[in-house]
């Protein structure tokens, strides 16, 4: 058949599968949206879910390590803390005195076993040391305090490697005048005072943040606001307590909300929220 002797389409048919297209293209796009508005409220809950996550994993944590008793606590309240901070853990290798009137100690830990999130820092790092004096009385052994102000390498005394650890003010708060000794062994532990608090940032929203020796940085967020963190202190009987030496048990409370908004069925715009409450027991407690 010549080419213009075909039959072709009429205008009535054409108009049929433009209007059979605009309806499958409607359908593909109706679910285009929503698997897009699925896909980004999920991303948001998990962004959520990993923000209370990671607060529940940071403050339980520096929160066991804390002896309420003998000072770990320097302030609290229901949006912030502040308290010494342990970070590492190491072993004298070299016996050493202590003489309460001297303001100066050097120390030789070994190299290895260190334990801790990182070493050594004079610029904000403390020390706890370990002494031993009279065994046989009740307060003849316990930690002392000093500042750490330098660090090097050096010898162990049976010629493992160490690192020299010069400290400053060394003390025992209770009795500044006294004299003791840390043997071989003895634990020394290092410890920096941070704030944990709830604070607003720059972009105009909540966070948990930790400040040290520098400025405030945010680890967790963001949070519901104001309402964002809030933390409770209890003694060892259960009861309310505002003193940081007897303060036994935390309960730490966090609500965050999703960095965005997300587009609810009705097609509203509503960022989502979601809260974890943790109760946190502190070693020695003393009832």
């Amino acid at each position: 058949m010549p080419p213009l002797g075909r039959r072709g389409f009429t205008l009535a048919e054409l108009l049929v599968a433009l209007a059979l297209f605009g309806i499958v293209a409607e359908g593909i796009y109706r679910v285009l949206v929503s698997t897009q508005r699925i896909s980004q409220a999920q991303a948001q809950r998990i962004e959520l879910q990993q923000t209370l996550r990671g607060a529940a994993a940071v403050l339980p944590v520096e929160f066991r390590e804390l002896d309420a008793a003998d000072g770990d606590i320097h302030a609290m309240a229901a949006t912030a803390i502040t308290i010494r901070a342990m970070r590492q853990l190491a072993f004298v290798c070299r016996p050493a005195a202590l003489d309460g009137r001297a303001t100066d100690l050097t120390l030789t830990i070994r190299a290895a076993p260190l334990f801790g999130l990182r070493g050594f820092n004079p610029a904000t790092d403390s020390l706890l040391i370990y002494y031993e004096s009279d065994m046989a009385a009740p307060d003849g052994n316990g930690w002392a305090l000093a500042a750490l102000t330098a660090v090097a390498d050096d010898t162990c005394a049976d010629g493992a490697p160490g690192r020299k650890l010069s400290a400053r003010g060394v003390r025992r708060p209770e009795q500044p005048d006294w004299t003791a000794a840390v043997p071989g062994g003895a634990p020394v532990r290092g410890f920096e005072v941070v704030t944990y608090r709830l604070y607003p940032a720059s972009d105009g929203r909540w966070y948990l943040g930790m400040r040290g020796a520098a400025e405030t940085q945010p680890l967790a967020g963001p949070l519901s606001g104001r309402a964002g963190l809030s933390l409770a202190y209890y003694d060892a009987t259960g009861a309310p307590t505002a003193v940081p030496t007897r303060v036994a048990l935390i309960e730490m409370r966090v609500r965050g909300q999703t960095a965005d908004p997300v587009r609810r069925p009705d097609g509203a715009l509503e960022r989502l929220r979601d809260s974890l409450v943790t109760w946190v027991a502190l070693r020695n407690n003393r009832r």
